[in-house]
């Protein structure tokens, strides 16, 4: 796969899929963008389990944080790196070899790492580098366009507003 430029369908189709979600170097500081893309997936119904060593035992949003891929209480259907890019080949290559493999290996922005991809695409691993899954979501759903964003996408349909914090699925079931 090209990894320069991944298709709307490519994309929808994995925030679609999965349901667990592994964030490696996820922070209890709450002006990271770790901490955000954390706050917005878990809002979404996605559930999140935080990897940082040193908050370990702790918790970050309600959620328990791991030390390490190999303490989560299942394998996560994908796995968000908001590491460098160097870490996350090592990411990559501890979880082929631990043979507990998610659908998903998502490298936040600014974080590629081609042989890398390479290598869990071989073992059957899908891969997106330098996106980030909150950004993708927004700009799919038409909630980033809320707030002025080119979202790229042209709809007439207008969102279905609800009360409290609004929610576009991707699969459609919320579009009236």
């Amino acid at each position: 796969m090209i990894h320069d430029d991944y298709s709307d369908v490519y994309i929808k189709g994995i925030l679609d899929e999965v349901k667990t979600i592994a964030m490696i170097g996820a922070s209890a500081n709450n002006v990271r963008p770790s901490y955000f893309v954390l706050k917005y997936l878990l809002s979404k119904g996605y559930k999140v389990w935080p990897i940082n060593p040193g908050q370990a035992g702790k918790e970050i949003l309600g959620q328990t944080v791991y030390a390490s891929l190999d303490e989560l209480p299942d394998t996560p259907d994908l796995i968000d790196i908001f590491r460098n890019s160097g870490a996350a080949g090592e990411v990559v290559d501890h979880v082929i070899e631990s043979g507990k493999l998610p659908k998903v290996i998502w490298m936040q922005l600014s974080v590629r790492h081609d042989e890398a991809a390479k290598r869990a695409e071989a073992v059957g691993i899908k891969v997106v580098m330098n996106r980030c899954p909150k950004i993708e979501y927004g700009r799919l759903s038409g909630e980033i366009g809320w707030a002025g964003v080119n979202s790229r996408t042209l709809s007439s349909k207008r969102p279905s507003l609800k009360s409290g914090f609004q929610h576009r699925g991707l699969s459609g079931e919320n579009d009236s």
